[in-house]
């Protein structure tokens, strides 16, 4: 099952990824395997803040939103066992390409992060990668396979009873999405008391967005939600999310103390800032998410050439793009421009080389075409 909206929006995610670690590059904000930061302005802090936590707070969550949704085909079609020996050979063959060849590649040739021992060389340093059971933490990107790869294990397990729901009905009013948003505001809020706690790089602190999205997604598909949602009020959640959001955020930034006191009190704890920033997340998360569903639906629901292209490519260009990222930005670590200038160029040129080499090199290759 195809649809060419779905398609596009999720190669549009796949370009912000790529936009929100060209931004980790040159902010003070997120973490990265290869940076480039100097003193920012408070105009270029804010600006990277905003757009960091905006991206941060809906682009993976609607991601897993588009996975779970063609889950119950998939799963309905193939049966518990077929499924999940699909989702290993899709996802966990990815990971673990990722993990032991090009995360290590990635490591040594282009970003230069592993830590040396002597005498050095790309071999000894592997073999201390595995040893040290680095790789288990080193998926990059690829975590997000992993997180699917579990939550359709999990849903395998469970899928029959799924099964029973009704095929049809009325996708959620206002007051159930607002609902949701509680839900997933308190559910965060809980998770992150206990610290930024990663585990095979899987930061915990964002998987209570990511398991509701992806079930949600699994409901509109098993509920016929997707051409039932309404333009009018898709889009009205989205302009109150940019609306009213900001102005909140900014707020939120200024009184909270971040740009005085820093961004701890934000993470994690018994702190009314980090209540409040995990409403605005799952606030934004819905309307963004909600509106742009509608909006691509709408307006971009066919595929010519170049959005195919893009569309058949998205997914190895998720894997493949940090070393051309780390690549691109070596290349420009001596133009003495604005940050935020080099953040613009950098993204062009993630995009470009990821899109134009996936087309040409890595899906040409028999082995790599298989999985990605």
């Amino acid at each position: 099952m195809r649809l060419s909206f779905i398609d596009n929006l999720r190669w549009t995610m796949i370009l912000l990824v790529i936009s929100m670690h060209a931004a980790d590059t040159y902010s003070a904000l997120g973490n990265w395997y290869f940076v480039d930061r100097v003193p920012l302005s408070m105009t270029e802090l804010l600006f990277f803040a905003a757009w960091q936590m905006y991206l941060q707070s809906f682009f993976m969550g609607l991601l897993f939103f588009v996975a779970g949704y063609f889950v119950p085909a998939s799963f309905d079609r193939k049966g518990p066992s077929a499924f999940v020996r699909d989702r290993v050979f899709r996802l966990g063959l990815p990971v673990i390409f990722y993990m032991f060849i090009l995360g290590p590649i990635t490591e040594y040739y282009a970003a230069h992060s592993w830590t040396s021992t002597l005498p050095t060389s790309f071999g000894n340093e592997w073999l201390k990668h595995i040893r040290d059971g680095e790789f288990l933490q080193e998926n990059g990107p690829l975590w997000f396979c992993l997180a699917l790869l579990i939550f359709s294990t999990v849903y395998a397990l469970f899928g029959s009873g799924a099964k029973q729901l009704p095929v049809d009905g009325e996708p959620p009013r206002t007051l159930q999405l607002i609902g949701f948003v509680f839900i997933m505001a308190a559910l965060t809020f809980m998770v992150r008391l206990a610290g930024s706690l990663t585990v095979l790089n899987m930061h915990l602190g964002d998987f209570p967005q990511y398991i509701l999205l992806f079930s949600a997604g699994i409901l509109a598909a098993r509920r016929q939600w997707l051409p039932k949602l309404q333009f009018s009020s898709g889009t009205r959640w989205m302009a109150l999310t940019l609306s009213i959001g900001f102005p909140a955020w900014l707020a939120l930034i200024i009184i909270g103390g971040a740009l005085k006191d820093g961004t701890l009190a934000y993470s994690g704890g018994w702190h009314w800032q980090s209540a409040s920033v995990n409403l605005w997340e799952a606030f934004t998360c819905v309307g963004i998410c909600f509106g742009l569903l509608v909006l691509f639906r709408e307006y971009f629901n066919t595929q010519g050439r170049i959005a195919k292209c893009l569309s058949d490519n998205a997914f190895s260009v998720y894997v493949f793009h940090p070393p051309l990222l780390i690549v691109g930005a070596r290349l420009l670590h001596g133009v003495l421009w604005q940050p935020i200038l080099k953040f613009l160029l950098l993204t062009t040129i993630g995009v470009v080389l990821s899109f134009s080499l996936s087309a040409l090199v890595f899906r040409r290759i028999p082995f790599l075409r298989s999985i990605l």
